[in-house]
């Protein structure tokens, strides 16, 4: 049986701020948006924060347990895993990823009836889909290389766009572009933590992009993705000259960037995945601080 330690670790709440991120930005952008911006919007917000919170902790379970139940998780890398390490019951993990699915589904629902916004039911429904057959079901899209045009999506677009929209109704131009951004760093998280696997990967048969790319490809992939906020960052300044604050989380992008392109693998690629989900962070922050100027 798992300890409460344990559980803790398979939720993976490293991975969280990389859920708190889009919303911060959606937030600023509705703020920058409407001036009318009070308390109900704030309800939303929070509201919005913890619809992508519970999805995240739901994908992190729902991962451990399809990769566990498959033995993708059997030589694992990186961090604790509940199914794969036979610390927890496969049932016993599938039920806290449909737990946090629910209280994402009752949080959403709350936000939607808020909003008026009724159609937004069927990107919530989209939502939990796509977090559970990212590994679940019989043809899982991230084994076939598809991962990152979800996160880009769903992290990216839907989060920043859909917290915005849930707020004011609207979403702009700069809304779009904080989507963009934050849909690159997303992806560059997921982009390393498979570069990391992608010798135990290619082992099981999972083929993510990185898998399909190679090594050399994935690296030149990462760093993409990183400089991809930054270039929106000057395309977007000379308009809204408060969005260039997010040029200040430049330096915290040195250190992941320099660990990526400097060959680093297996366990040496972890402290790039912690400091991309910082990065994200503390660009969608700045970015959404601006945005509200």
């Amino acid at each position: 049986m798992a300890t409460p330690t344990q559980w803790v670790e398979g939720a993976r709440l490293r991975t969280l701020p990389l859920s708190v991120a889009p919303v911060v930005a959606g937030t600023g952008a509705a703020i920058g948006q409407d001036l009318g911006w009070g308390v109900r919007e704030l309800f939303a917000a929070v509201l919005a924060l913890i619809v992508s919170l519970a999805l995240q902790v739901g994908v992190n379970y729902a991962n451990d347990y399809s990769d566990g139940i498959r033995g993708t998780d059997d030589d694992r890398v990186g961090p604790f895993r509940l199914t794969g390490s036979r610390a927890a019951e496969p049932g016993e993990v599938k039920r806290a990823a449909f737990a946090s699915f629910g209280v994402a589904a009752l949080a959403g629902l709350v936000l939607v009836l808020l909003s008026g916004h009724y159609w937004l039911l069927g990107v919530g429904v989209l939502c939990v889909l796509a977090a559970w057959y990212y590994t679940g079901g019989k043809r899982p899209y991230g084994y076939a290389g598809l991962g990152e045009v979800a996160v880009f999506i769903f992290f990216g677009l839907v989060a920043v766009l859909g917290t915005m929209y849930t707020q004011v109704g609207t979403i702009s131009g700069t809304g779009v572009g904080a989507a963009v951004g934050m849909g690159a760093l997303a992806c560059a998280v997921l982009v390393a933590n498979n570069l990391r696997d992608i010798p135990t990967d290619t082992v099981s048969g999972k083929r993510t992009l990185a898998v399909r790319l190679g090594d050399a490809s994935t690296r030149v992939l990462y760093t993409f993705l990183v400089a991809t906020p930054f270039v929106l960052t000057l395309v977007i300044a000379p308009w809204y000259p408060w969005t260039a604050l997010s040029l200040l989380a430049l330096p915290l992008a040195r250190g992941p960037v320099l660990s990526v392109t400097s060959g680093a693998s297996g366990l040496g690629l972890i402290p790039a995945l912690a400091g991309t989900g910082r990065l994200g962070l503390v660009w969608a922050t700045l970015m959404g601080v601006g945005l509200a100027f």
